[in-house]
């Protein structure tokens, strides 16, 4: 007994001495061979104090402490700590007879999976916001259109006004206040509506490729049952359980370091696409409010709530990563992940991996939506669309660059707002637009009549409608010989034009115009 509580006394001594001192301690890395050989090295996260030991950068020149009499000056032996779980992790694989290696090599400024993680946040804002741009275009020209088909049954848009906007913002600083005190309680309901909302994504994203599949199209019999009586596709009802599954498989094994990010990447993908599709905001108005908003509530809990906090932590930060002394050890789901691909201490001991909040894609994407539809809408040839997705191409990248030169979590809104906010209005007043731009006039028109759009009985009609005039004209009236009946305006205006005595120009004007070179 007297000798176990000696250990345990010499081990809380070195813990004091170690962490007692107001210096900033780092992490380093002891590698682990087995000493009669077999199986291969492992690294283990340590704790040490720099100012005590001095560990080299590379295992190569890490070399066990030795030496003869003549050298016991040289001699240093560097005190580190080196966590339970891993211990026993140690004495299980390679037993109780170990050689161990400490080095600290040097953190890189940024680590190469920035480069994934930038791929894949500018390509999920440029395809939700060209995905969302066009399908409200296209939404347009079919309005007239019945949606009583089958396959036409696609969720409406949801016009974002200035009320719903406040509410929002209040909704995400009540919810992560309240993550920040009750985190082990509230992430398992996170990580329940991101499995429900994302596998809702992903049948979202993947049913417009299926439909286009010119097999399989069979449908489920008659029956009366809810949803079902409408009778869906076989191969759709397949998609749906697909998407289940895969949403399942990831909250099953969420925790899996090695390839569960994969499936929580693409599930956050899917749902980020989802909601550039669905959310929709009508003005350049209603954008600057939001971004503006949100770009306040980014910096205020990353780089103000330090102040107030009892630990001084951010609240955003403490968050996003998991609170240290939460008892679940659990990780809200709501970013996009790559693990570290460099060796280093911070990779193995603290953050594994780098992290984008699915708020940073998705905040400026509908920025990038609204500027498609705009451009759709005046004809100038996708420029805005392409503008403001370079530019938070470019806002991420100054958000990379401050990431590596302040060493600590960073606010992306703080970057990415300016850059698209003002490169979209900077091009919309060098376009002389921004009047336009602004209170979204440009949606307040309807589109151009499409080919199969129903003709108006007092409006304009296009040109081309005047050819299939004489289709529309009673038997006897198409048989006449004379050319100018061929022009002659359809139904309504017929029984009068045709008539005896009339002037011959009467007839060569458009329906319902009367003549002048505008025709």
């Amino acid at each position: 007994m007297a000798a176990a509580a000696a250990a345990a006394l010499a081990r809380l001594a070195a813990a004091f001495l170690l962490l007692a001192a107001q210096v900033a301690c780092e992490y380093g890395m002891v590698h682990v061979v087995s000493e009669t050989g077999g199986s291969k090295g492992k690294d283990y996260c340590i704790l040490y104090n720099p100012q005590w030991a001095h560990l080299p950068l590379d295992l190569s020149k890490a070399v066990p402490p030795g030496g003869n009499k003549t050298q016991y000056d040289e001699i240093g032996i560097p005190v580190a700590l080196l966590s339970y779980k891993d211990m026993l992790d140690i004495f299980e694989t390679f037993g109780r007879v170990v050689r161990a290696a400490l080095y600290a090599p040097k953190e890189p400024m940024l680590d190469y999976n920035m480069v994934i993680i930038f791929i894949m946040a500018v390509g999920t804002v440029a395809l939700g916001g060209y995905w969302a741009g066009s399908r409200d275009v296209r939404k347009r020209y079919m309005k007239h259109k019945r949606d009583d088909g089958p396959e036409k049954h696609e969720d409406e848009a949801v016009d974002v006004t200035p009320v719903m906007i406040c509410v929002f913002v209040v909704m995400c600083c009540s919810m992560l206040v309240l993550l920040y005190h009750f985190y082990d309680q509230l992430v398992y309901v996170i990580i329940g509506i991101f499995c429900l909302a994302s596998s809702t994504g992903l049948y979202s994203c993947l049913s417009p490729l299926l439909q286009r599949l010119p097999f399989c199209r069979c449908r489920v019999p008659d029956n009366s049952l809810p949803y079902f009586h409408k009778r869906p596709q076989v191969r759709m009802l397949l998609l749906a359980l697909l998407c289940v599954a895969v949403s399942v498989v990831w909250g099953v094994f969420r925790n899996e370091d090695q390839w569960a990010w994969i499936l929580q990447d693409a599930l956050g993908i899917a749902f980020c696409l989802y909601t550039l599709k669905t959310i929709r905001l009508p003005t350049f108005k209603a954008c600057t409010l939001l971004l503006l908003v949100l770009f306040i509530y980014d910096v205020f809990f990353v780089f103000i709530t330090p102040f107030l906090t009892k630990s001084g932590n951010s609240i955003m930060v403490e968050v996003a990563t998991g609170p240290s002394d939460s008892a679940t050890h659990e990780k809200l789901p709501m970013v996009l992940k790559v693990p570290r691909l460099n060796a280093s201490p911070l990779a193995l001991c603290d953050r594994p991996f780098s992290l984008l909040g699915f708020g940073d894609i998705l905040v400026p994407g509908l920025l990038v939506a609204y500027c498609h539809r705009f451009d759709i809408q005046v004809q100038s040839s996708r420029v805005y669309f392409v503008a403001c997705t370079i530019a938070y191409g470019i806002g991420l990248l100054v958000t990379f660059m401050a990431l590596a030169l302040m060493q600590r979590g960073q606010p992306a809104l703080l970057y990415l707002v300016p850059c698209t906010l003002v490169t979209s209005c900077a091009l919309a007043l060098w376009r002389r637009e921004l009047g336009m731009f602004w209170t979204g006039s440009g949606f307040a028109k309807d589109l151009p009549q499409s080919p199969w759009a129903p003709a108006s009985a007092e409006g304009p009609q296009p040109q081309a409608d005047s050819d299939a005039a004489p289709s529309q004209q009673p038997p006897g009236q198409e048989a006449a010989p004379s050319p100018p009946p061929a022009e002659q305006p359809p139904e309504s205006s017929a029984p009068e034009e045709s008539g005896a005595g009339a002037p011959p120009q009467k007839p060569e004007s458009p329906a319902g115009l009367a003549p002048g070179p505008s025709a």
